[in-house]
């Protein structure tokens, strides 16, 4: 094992998690990438610089995450985790199957949860470390037509401020950012299976447009970094104004 510290990052093959990679790169930290596309994770670690390495990994499942977190213990020093792999759908309750609910809870809350399991140990040892996962203001507000979305991330607020205390005596900070809409491959592909324009998307908006990945990976970096050493159990709303009209 090197001795230089390594910041996970799931989800990092596009939009916000890619954005995340970028940024850490940019400013010399290691990192681990992962994706359960591997490809795009290897595009992600090739257009970021040697400092970035990356990884497949399935959230949904506890055997790839404990996989993924030996694979950077084996590069180096976990010192932060940031949890951006997720999926979203677009039903009511009633039309949600529950094929449809299970697997965005699965992505969504349990793959969150998995990950932070796995790594949290070995920033006990390191004595602290931080962890920031993307939620969404879907989690603090209600949204139409999406039940097992709003469910997900509203568990992913609640589990990031329960763990938040657990492990503040470890020295663990650990907040979430709950982005509104923002400007992803992601949310495009969305786009026609919820009837929904860009127009219409950046017009919900008070400030008149969508959020870019870059945005909401500025805010994970201050969540990270010393300047925010005295917030943990937070839940970071990122989204233009939308909840507070």
């Amino acid at each position: 094992m090197e001795d230089t510290d390594l910041t996970i990052v799931t989800g990092a093959g596009s939009g916000i998690g890619r954005a995340v990679v970028e940024r850490l790169a940019a400013a010399g930290r290691r990192v681990l990438g992962a994706d359960v596309n591997l490809d795009a994770a290897r595009e992600t670690a090739e257009h970021a610089g040697p400092v970035v390495t990356a990884a497949h990994v399935d959230v949904r499942d506890e055997e790839s995450v404990v996989t993924m977190v030996e694979s950077a213990a084996r590069l180096g020093r976990i010192e932060a985790l940031v949890n951006v792999a997720g999926i979203g759908s677009i039903t009511n309750a009633p039309d949600t199957t529950l094929e449809v609910w299970d697997r965005v809870m699965a992505v969504n809350s349990t793959g969150t949860f998995l990950c932070c399991k796995h790594v949290i140990p070995h920033l006990r040892r390191r004595g602290g470390g931080a962890i920031v996962n993307i939620a969404s203001v879907a989690g603090l507000v209600g949204m139409r037509k999406r039940a097992a979305y709003c469910a997900s991330k509203g568990a992913v607020v609640a589990l990031t401020r329960s763990m938040a205390l657990d492990h503040a005596p470890d020295g663990i900070r650990i907040n979430a950012v709950c982005p509104g809409t923002v400007d992803t491959p992601w949310v495009r592909r969305l786009l026609d299976e919820a009837g929904e324009t860009l127009e219409g998307l950046r017009a919900r908006q008070p400030l008149g447009r969508l959020a870019t990945a870059d945005e909401v990976a500025a805010a994970v970096m201050w969540l990270l970094g010393a300047d925010a050493a005295f917030a943990t159990g937070s839940a970071l709303v990122l989204d233009g104004g939308w909840t507070a009209a």
